[in-house]
């Protein structure tokens, strides 16, 4: 609904209101007064009726974590700032032209379902057991996506975070740990007795080295763990989780770091035995950072309302033999591609990350080998044949940190702000309370 439809909608509502209070008044002395308007905002109004249904859904809440009510009228009087402040925002965001589509919504509610280990239907029969209906759920949803939007547009570009600021960051203890990446690490415990003897020592070295060979030839780490660790996270297979360096044991720290997904490392001595780690996964500016880019050249050739389906694939076969047989790829692409973006540079698509083409293009590009023409394959968008010229690994890590480190301190900067901002919106708006 558009800020000029929901304008008119509440005027309507309201000169129902009056209609039928003074309908009212005309035949009775004791008029009675259905709602009435308690606080004007700018262009839009609350409604005593809003404010009631606020506060008892308030006062429910509180008490349902035994939280103290602060007096009547203190409680009231936060309510209506809240709503007076939502009504601003919510005029902002349709003046801005944010829309919230009815697909967006539903996405929305199926999240906060799963969120509570609920069903859709679960959630919509919770609700009703909460004395509201999933219609006015979905409303409010709606309004806090909008609110929302308003005030990430509206502060972010207030924060202004200079270069500076975020090499001190990244300099900082706190900087580091919060830019650190995180391992996933699973572990495999060959216990020690408390005062272990040498051959105790000796025969669990040579077990935690068995399982090492096994490991080897491919079994299974986490039936490997649930079977025979020791450790805590056994029937787990021995997952630890996501860790960063400075959360894991020493001996784990010391070697992890210089690991791959997929790394088995081990066996290492402890106090308390013989461990063997795998690592399963990395996340962070190590794994994030390194983008596998490919240099990649294509022909299209397109099917039209001249070219059927099987000249067109006929004609893509003719021109990869011209290819095959040693005419220039670049110049079968300039006479002949019907890609338009690609065709006057050679069909020269240039270093590109995974996930820009179609799915069948790119399923072809990473089966190719370099310097090797592929066979013609049909996408969305024609017939292609493609030659792959080159891939290599970029190291993005540093920029990665460095978005890491804005983010942090932004978000630690966003609540602050968003007081200031609000706190001037409201000394800017017109408001009017007739408590």
């Amino acid at each position: 609904m558009n800020n000029q439809a929901h304008r008119i909608v509440r005027i309507t509502a309201i000169l129902g209101l009056i209609l039928m209070n003074v309908g009212q008044s005309a035949t009775s002395d004791d008029a009675i007064i259905l709602d009435r308007i308690i606080a004007i905002v700018d262009e839009d109004v609350i409604l005593q009726s809003e404010l009631d249904a606020r506060t008892a859904r308030i006062k429910a809440q509180l008490a349902s974590t035994d939280s103290p009510l602060p007096p009547e009228p203190v409680l009231v009087s936060q309510v209506l700032e809240r709503l007076i402040l939502e009504n601003l925002q919510l005029n902002m965001g349709y003046r801005g032209g944010i829309r919230i589509g009815d697909e967006q919504l539903n996405e929305a509610m199926q999240r906060i379902a799963v969120r509570n280990n609920l069903s859709l239907m679960e959630f919509q029969q919770a609700l009703a057991a909460d004395g509201m209906s999933y219609a006015e759920m979905r409303e409010e949803i709606r309004r806090e996506m909008v609110i929302g939007h308003v005030q990430q547009s509206m502060v972010n570009s207030r924060l202004t975070i200079s270069e500076q600021e975020i090499e001190n960051f990244l300099e900082s203890e706190v900087g580091q740990t919060v830019t650190a990446d995180e391992y996933r690490v699973s572990h495999i415990l060959i216990a020690l007795a408390e005062n272990p003897s040498r051959d105790q020592i000796a025969n669990a070295r040579d077990d935690a080295q068995a399982l090492v060979d096994e490991l080897g030839q491919g079994t299974d780490f986490a039936g490997l763990a649930a079977a025979r660790s020791a450790g805590q996270k056994a029937l787990t297979g021995g997952d630890l989780g996501w860790r960063k360096v400075v959360q894991m044991p020493t001996i784990f720290a010391d070697v992890v770091p210089a690991m791959s997904p997929g790394d088995i490392h081990g066996p290492i001595k402890s106090g308390s035995g013989y461990h063997i780690i795998k690592l399963m996964e990395i996340r962070g500016a190590v794994a994030e950072g390194q983008v596998e880019q490919t240099e990649v050249r294509h022909v299209l050739i397109q099917p039209s309302e001249i070219r059927s389906e099987q000249e067109a694939m006929e004609l893509a076969d003719l021109l990869r033999e011209e290819a095959l047989n040693g005419k220039a790829f670049d110049e079968i692409a300039r006479l002949h591609s019907e890609d338009p973006g690609s065709a006057l540079s050679g069909g020269d698509l240039g270093w590109s990350a995974a996930g820009l083409f179609v799915p069948e293009f790119e399923d072809q590009m990473h089966r190719s080998e370099i310097g090797v023409i592929s066979p013609v394959f049909r996408s969305e968008h024609g017939y292609h044949f493609l030659e792959v010229t080159g891939r290599r690994i970029e190291d993005f890590s540093k920029e990665f940190k460095r978005q890491q480190a804005e983010n942090y301190i932004r978000n630690q900067r966003f609540d602050e702000e968003l007081q200031v901002w609000a706190r001037e919106a409201r000394e800017d708006a017109f408001v009017e309370i007739r408590m």
